[in-house]
């Protein structure tokens, strides 16, 4: 078994836990300045990338190079890429609808309840599901078969996150399909690509990680990530507001909820949808 430097990894957990605090502290003064506290959304990649630079910086002559080298590179990628689609997609709008119901409620100052109920679960969340990272980058055995094929899943999910983002933004920027369903491309194997991208990905890190004794322990960090994304605040948020639109009852009848798979022939219907049926997403 590779000997793990447990003190300096654990030593290295304050300095990532202030860093996280520092990035919230700086995004909730941005968003009390905007009134708009969905700015949070945008900074949740760039919490891991964050997370990943200070980590690898901290394990330093501790860790493998390549593993740490691997990690930092494919965390960035990710983290900045999806940073920078929700920033561009957010620019100049207004409060997200969802945090605009949920701070309707606030007994008292909206941005102290917003601290409470926003900030401080999503740092701790950040924290716990980047334990994966923060493990990976101090295990010192050498990148073997498993770490490998953990970058093969992670390709495979940053591009279904990645086109499929890229296919909804150029689904929505056409006037013409405005109330319909994107049941097209990515969309018609899967009714959350990029969510089960997102998935992919964090199942490749942890199987990076997990090539090296300790990293195999911290599969609860994954595991919180997947739930959150198919069975909390990702799929199911998102369906439920679809799902008095036209239309999408039969697009979830014929689409995968999650993974992707072939389409499915709708009940009632001999044939399968071509085409944005009415709804919308």
């Amino acid at each position: 078994m590779p000997y793990f430097p447990i003190g300096a990894f654990l030593a290295s957990l304050p300095w990532v836990a202030v860093g996280l605090v520092l990035l919230l502290a700086l995004t909730f003064a941005i968003a009390v300045r905007q009134s708009r506290h969905s700015v949070i959304d945008t900074v949740w990649g760039l919490g891991f990338v964050v997370v990943a630079a200070i980590s690898w910086l901290l394990s330093a002559g501790h860790g493998d190079d390549g593993r740490r080298l691997l990690l930092l590179a494919l965390v960035a990628v990710w983290g900045i890429r999806l940073a920078l689609h929700i920033g561009v997609r957010a620019r100049g709008g207004h409060e997200d609808p969802r945090y605009v119901d949920m701070l309707s409620s606030a007994p008292g100052s909206r941005n102290i309840y917003a601290l409470r109920k926003v900030y401080l679960p999503q740092g701790v969340i950040l924290f716990f599901v980047s334990l994966t990272i923060q493990v990976g980058m101090f295990s010192t055995g050498s990148l073997g078969w498993l770490a490998w094929l953990g970058v093969l899943l992670w390709i495979v999910g940053f591009v279904f996150e990645t086109v499929g983002d890229w296919q909804l933004g150029q689904f929505k920027a056409d006037p013409s399909r405005r109330g319909t369903v994107l049941n097209t491309g990515l969309w018609r194997y899967t009714r959350h690509p990029n969510y089960f991208g997102d998935a992919a990905v964090w199942t490749g890190f942890f199987l990076v990680a997990a090539d090296s004794w300790p990293g195999v322990l911290t599969v609860l960090s994954p595991a919180l990530m997947i739930w959150l994304l198919a069975g909390k605040s990702g799929k199911p948020l998102t369906e439920k507001a679809m799902s008095a639109r036209p239309g999408y009852t039969e697009y979830v009848e014929s689409t995968s909820g999650f993974l992707p798979l072939p389409p499915r022939r709708p009940r009632g219907s001999r044939q399968q949808p071509d085409g944005p049926q009415p709804g919308g997403r």
